[in-house]
């Protein structure tokens, strides 16, 4: 992977690439071409920057006891909510709404970054990540993904890592 960091280039940059240059996290941005008709915004960054799409990890923000939470999964799988409660010591967990998730998060829904919310939340990651050198993520809007190492991923969120993909 190149290490570039976005923050140093032009078009300034996104709260999550503002906050892995200001953690030192190395990390590539790759922007592509969105289109609003997809039907899945993980599987068209994968198709548009021709990687495997087991190494595309969407962020899903759950309502784990009544406190939001986070599922980083691969955008090829679904979110196992059971098996997000259970990482997480809880009990019974939920897709959070949308508006909360954005308004949490600061981002978008089909935008939002694992890194850069306005606060922090409990974050899993689905453990298949660590079987690759580097995964991609949402850069913080549609059309832009960034790519880091997952040890990079689990350090910068706080997460841990758990079978949370069905």
């Amino acid at each position: 992977m190149a290490k570039k960091q976005a923050g140093k280039r032009a078009g300034g940059g996104t709260p999550a690439t503002v906050a892995l240059t200001g953690a030192g996290i190395d990390y590539t941005l790759h922007p592509y071409e969105h289109d609003p008709r997809a039907e899945s915004y993980g599987l068209e960054a994968a198709e548009a920057l021709g990687v495997d799409p087991a190494r595309v990890f969407k962020t899903l923000m759950a309502s784990l006891d009544g406190k939001l939470v986070v599922g980083i999964v691969p955008v090829t799988g679904q979110l196992d909510l059971k098996a997000l409660a259970r990482a997480l010591d809880g009990s019974k967990a939920q897709m959070a709404d949308v508006t909360a998730a954005e308004r949490a998060t600061g981002y978008v829904a089909g935008g939002i970054s694992p890194v850069g919310h306005k606060r922090s939340h409990p974050t899993v990651v689905d453990e298949s990540a660590l079987a690759y050198d580097t995964v991609f993520v949402s850069g913080g809007r549609r059309g832009l993904d960034l790519e880091l190492s997952p040890s990079d991923l689990i350090k910068i969120t706080y997460a841990t890592t758990a079978p949370i993909a069905r």
